[in-house]
């Protein structure tokens, strides 16, 4: 029997994704947060966690980073509402075994979670193109952290906001947007935008 740990803000979200799992799959332990998440796992042991990149408190790449730090032997599948050549080669760089859209059919996640927890690694096709074509993108000289920045930058939120989500002072932001917009040479936030569009980052 896989064991697998939830980690999603929204319970009605769990609750679907508990149904679907039922089986041969057994739902351990619920997150609602990247810091909850990371604090069963250090009390605990599962075969999966299928984890939202978008959770209050620790989230998205750090909190990849954090559990495989704990439990190098987790496999990790990103369950994400943010398409897949945004973030599934970051997901796995930063030690994910796989990355699913939550627009796919219940099958596939069934299946990914089994193929992950077999020792495989699942990415759709959208993902494997990106990878592909990743390498020669600017933004990929990105930062983690940068790209972080980037992402809420282009939602609309500004450097007090994207602090607080992140736990960074404002003018960490600040040097990080300075930083971003040179590396991409770009001018302006509306020009930032405009990329992230082009690059289907959005």
């Amino acid at each position: 029997m896989i064991r697998v740990l939830l980690a999603d803000d929204h319970k009605i979200v769990r609750d679907g994704l508990k149904r679907i799992l039922s089986g041969n799959i057994e739902v351990a332990a619920e997150a609602a947060s990247g810091d909850e998440a990371l604090a069963l796992v250090k009390a605990h042991d599962y075969d999966v966690a299928v984890l939202d990149m978008s959770m209050p408190g620790l989230s998205g790449l750090d909190l990849i980073k954090r559990l495989k730090i704990e439990k190098p032997k987790l496999r990790i599948l990103v369950l994400s509402m943010h398409g897949e050549r945004q973030y599934a080669a970051r997901a796995l760089k930063a030690g994910a075994s796989g990355y699913l859209n939550k627009d796919s059919a219940a099958e596939q996640l069934v299946g990914a979670v089994r193929k992950i927890a077999a020792g495989g690694v699942h990415i759709g096709e959208a993902a494997a193109a990106s990878l592909v074509a990743a390498e020669k993108a600017p933004h990929e000289a990105l930062s983690d952290r940068e790209f972080e920045v980037l992402r809420l930058l282009v939602e609309g939120l500004g450097p007090t906001d994207i602090g607080e989500k992140l736990h960074l002072s404002v003018k960490t932001v600040s040097t990080h947007k300075t930083r971003i917009l040179e590396k991409l040479n770009l001018g302006s936030t509306a020009e930032l935008v405009r990329y992230a569009l082009d690059h289907k980052l959005l």
